[in-house]
């Protein structure tokens, strides 16, 4: 059978079984950001893509179910211009910002999330923290907390109105003074600084110690 559609702004007839799933066929198509291998039952998120700009689990939908609607996958978001398989000004401001705050550790879910992500700002430019973390809990994600990607979504959000937003420090802040030991240290192994006063400090530190290889045996 033929499902005539919309897939990230183009037009797309496609040949596929009634039994297909719209994941197996997006990713036929060549969508590999719509991840597979999650649960495969709709429960993890991963698959996400918008249908008429609302989340959908691609594995539980049949892709006949597509037909005469319009997809968005993560492709469709913005891309490096030297990167990608389109060319764009640049990455999206939520894609942007997931870089930023450290949003994205092992990316699996990444794409799902701002999909989400994008659905909300699309109908909510102003979103509270609850109305965030609602959207988001949709997709599992077992690296981040999701606390950055809160916080990236609400950044983006910041950026899209038009807001100026701080930096995001690339290097920790440093300790405050109080925290510091003042006077020389001895040695690199630990030992003793002096403080003003005369009052002695002592620290230790922790050595390293390393196990060293097993002699390899050779087999006859």
């Amino acid at each position: 059978m033929k499902i005539d559609l919309t897939v990230n702004g183009e037009q797309k007839s496609w040949l596929i079984s009634p039994g297909d799933t719209l994941l197996a066929v997006l990713r036929r198509e060549g969508f590999f950001g719509v991840k597979f291998g999650g649960c495969e039952k709709g429960e993890c998120g991963a698959c996400a893509v918008l249908l008429d700009g609302r989340p959908v689990n691609s594995c539980g939908m049949l892709a006949a179910q597509a037909d005469g609607h319009r997809l968005e996958t993560i492709e469709a978001l913005g891309q490096h211009p030297d990167q990608g398989w389109k060319k764009t000004e640049g990455l999206h401001p939520l894609q942007q910002a997931f870089v930023e705050t450290g949003a994205i550790q092992c990316g699996y879910c990444t794409p799902a999330m701002i999909l989400a992500a994008k659905s909300l700002l699309d109908e909510t430019p102003d979103p509270s923290e609850a109305q965030v973390r609602d959207v988001l809990s949709g997709v599992l994600c077992r690296c981040t907390g999701y606390e950055k990607p809160v916080q990236a979504v609400l950044r983006a959000a910041a950026q899209m109105r038009g807001e100026m937003v701080a930096p995001i420090q690339a290097t920790p802040e440093p300790a405050p003074e109080s925290w510091q030991p003042s006077g020389d240290r001895v040695g690199d192994e630990g030992g003793e600084s002096v403080a003003p006063g005369g009052t002695v400090q002592t620290r230790v530190m922790p050595k390293i110690w390393t196990v060293p290889q097993s002699p390899v045996r050779s087999r006859v």
